[in-house]
């Protein structure tokens, strides 16, 4: 059970032990007698019994029947769930926002994490690193901080070409054919002030200490992928500001490029688009709703009045909520109307049908955004309950040469639910991996030696009782594997701490309300 340090190889006779919580250890896997029904020779001469399962899970009971349930940090319990070997396990995203996309999410997401089996029934060695989410074509690593291209932008590059081709052929018809390319080298140039405006969040956030995992530029603009938060609200506010800021920087520099031009050539429409592209962007940023920076700036201020984090969180993310439905039935009305510098027109047409389109997307970015902040924020709130001993399993220590069924019994008796194989001394050596152990039918468990389940300790897998929240979360990012051996600062061996049961815990605590 969880939270109990390892036990030592019990007697036959002795009794299960307890968990922390006081319930009855619950055994992991029944080691059937040699001659009860259903167990097997190396020959398997006598046939399963018809009632008996010859299949059972590593909980003593019969193929998807009940499994004991994990007790999670805040002392709840959660289920298992299906421990088969084909049984799917649930990846669960820490901090990163899901939006409209894996990668469209918050603009200020943090690395997911996600456990999951590694290697067949027997396999052995280190699990294989987890390759890093790339999400579109690696241009650079400005910083040291890789830059992709979702996509995505591939359409919104074509969008943009065509619709400022069109413009061309009013303001330069001269050009032909030829406007398409100077679209394209507009579409360019605007994702390019896009990248300037993430690289200011992203040595902001450097500045501060707070690592970046990537920048990827898609569809509406671009992604920060910063993998804290903000320890105080004051850097809070400055690490959402200094996008818009560098959006306006760039329009005033565009702006003062346009003097030196002849006004109506190709440089000139070129300056002025790329001047009032970023105004936008940054007036856009501004608004005070999650996610947008605006509503981070909202938040920040809230935090510093009231103390709480949490609490400019909810604020930021009603106000952007609010946006939402405002940009839903403002802009396909403001636009109709001509307040944003179009003729106003009285009938619907292809393009009132594009500007409801377009309202209607932004709305739902900003929605979905604004409810994605609210969930990373309340399991921000929840992370610190996660501890490594409250989810920690109890473990029974046996040699490499023990039987799996003469390791089951006896973890069994202990009240145990994990195997860890040590040497004669009692030095641990390797993890007998949960997903071996489902794998070999039960008329086999006795002539299996679990040196041959188990997979080697490295020392990213073993972990501190002591972990909690962040830290823990650090160090199983840095070595993923589907087991971990936890032990105590003396370096005795606490129990096992399964990636399983950690994504469970996340689970849990988003669903919890604040």
């Amino acid at each position: 059970m969880h939270g109990a340090p390892a036990a030592s190889a019990p007697a036959d006779n002795a009794p299960g032990t307890r968990d922390p919580h006081g319930t009855p250890a619950t055994p992991v896997v029944p080691a059937p007698a040699d001659d009860a029904p259903g167990a097997r020779d190396p020959h398997g001469d006598p046939a399963p019994a018809d009632d008996a399962p010859s299949h059972p899970d590593p909980h003593g009971d019969p193929a998807g029947g009940p499994v004991a349930p994990a007790t999670a940090a805040d002392g709840s319990r959660t289920p298992q769930g299906d421990l088969r070997a084909d049984a799917p396990r649930p990846a669960t995203d820490l901090h990163k926002t899901p939006g409209p996309g894996p990668d469209e999410g918050d603009a200020h997401p943090e690395r997911a994490y996600a456990g999951g089996d590694h290697g067949g029934p027997g396999g052995r060695g280190p699990a294989p690193q987890r390759p890093e989410p790339r999400g579109g074509l690696l241009m650079g690593r400005p910083f040291g901080v890789p830059v992709y291209v979702a996509p995505s932008w591939f359409l919104v590059a074509a969008l943009i070409t065509w619709v400022f081709g069109g413009q061309l052929e009013r303001v330069l018809p001269e050009l032909g054919a030829a406007r398409y390319l100077v679209s394209l080298f507009f579409a360019v140039a605007f994702y390019a002030s896009v990248l300037v405006h993430e690289l200011a969040h992203t040595v902001a956030a450097l500045r501060f200490k707070l690592p970046v995992r990537r920048i990827q530029l898609q569809f509406f603009g671009g992604v920060s992928e910063i993998e804290k938060e903000a320890e105080t609200p004051g850097r809070e506010f400055v690490l959402a500001f200094v996008g818009p800021l560098l959006s306006l920087v760039l329009s005033g520099l565009f702006y003062a490029a346009m003097q030196t031009v002849e006004p109506g050539t190709v440089p000139g429409v070129l300056l002025a688009g790329l001047m009032i592209s970023n105004l936008i962007v940054a007036a856009f940023n501004l608004l005070p709703g999650l996610p947008l920076d605006g509503g981070r700036m909202l938040r920040a201020v809230v935090w510093k009045l009231t103390g709480k984090p949490m609490t400019g969180t909810v604020a930021a993310a009603w106000v952007g909520r609010a946006l939402a439905v405002s940009v839903l039935i403002g802009l396909p009305l403001l636009t109709q109307s001509g307040a944003l510098g179009t003729e106003a027109v009285d009938n619907v047409g292809m393009d009132t049908v594009l500007d409801a389109l377009l309202a209607a997307i932004l709305a739902a970015i900003i929605w979905t955004g604004a409810g994605n902040s609210l969930r990373m924020a309340r399991l921000r709130e929840h992370l610190p309950e996660l501890r490594a001993r409250s989810l920690t399993r109890r473990a029974v220590p046996v040699e490499g040469a023990t039987p799996l069924s003469e390791a089951l019994r006896r973890a069994n008796a202990a009240g145990a639910r994990a195997l860890v194989v040590v040497d004669p001394d009692g030095k641990p050596l390797s993890l007998v991996r949960e997903a071996a152990i489902v794998g070999v039918p039960e008329h086999r468990r006795p002539w299996v030696a679990v040196s041959g389940l188990a997979q080697d300790l490295t020392d990213g897998m073993r972990v501190s009782a002591e972990l909690s929240g962040e830290e823990l979360l650090d160090a199983l990012r840095a070595t993923p594997a589907t087991e971990y051996l936890v032990v105590e600062e003396t370096g005795e061996i606490y129990g096992v701490l399964s990636a399983a049961d950690v994504e469970r815990a996340f689970v849990k605590a988003m669903a919890r309300p604040s």
